[in-house]
């Protein structure tokens, strides 16, 4: 008897798990629909657009990871990187200046869009937490979410 409810409980919890990752999969698919495919063409042109000169490659490479991120954001968070600190500051800095505030302005302006209905206020408020990112990206990284910790 303890073995079938053994069993019993491990599949309810990998129903569970299943149900989150399928809300996930819908969540993204909404989004990518609404707005990552947009936002993530906006990074990967900033991309491109960073490196025309060796001094713009980091940032470069740094738009098109957020690119990713922005497309598919639902199951995955933003950590912050432990050894980022001046260099990683100054670069936020010229990041904004170069590219980083258009893209800050999008993730505002689409967010204030999705809020308009019930259902895109979820949405919305992933795009105002992406705006934080966007905002200085150099210094954080994209993590999938079972892996951080607390």
């Amino acid at each position: 008897m303890s073995a079938e409810f053994a069993r019993g409980e491990r599949s309810c919890e990998l129903a569970d798990g299943g149900y989150r990752a399928e809300m996930r999969t819908i969540g993204n698919i909404v989004w990518l629909v609404l707005a990552g495919t947009w936002l993530a063409i906006g990074y990967v042109v900033a991309g491109v657009l960073m490196f025309i000169s060796i001094i713009g490659i980091p940032f470069g490479i740094a738009s098109f990871r957020l690119a990713g991120y922005v497309l598919w954001p639902f199951g995955r968070t933003v950590v912050k990187k432990p050894t980022s600190g001046v260099p990683s500051f100054i670069g936020n800095i010229i990041w904004l200046i170069f590219g980083g505030l258009e893209m800050v302005v999008a993730h505002l302006l689409v967010g204030v869009v999705l809020c308009v209905t019930i259902i895109g206020i979820p949405l919305g408020i992933v795009s105002f937490k992406m705006a934080n990112l966007a905002f200085s990206p150099l210094g954080h990284e994209v993590v999938p979410t079972r892996d951080v910790v607390g």
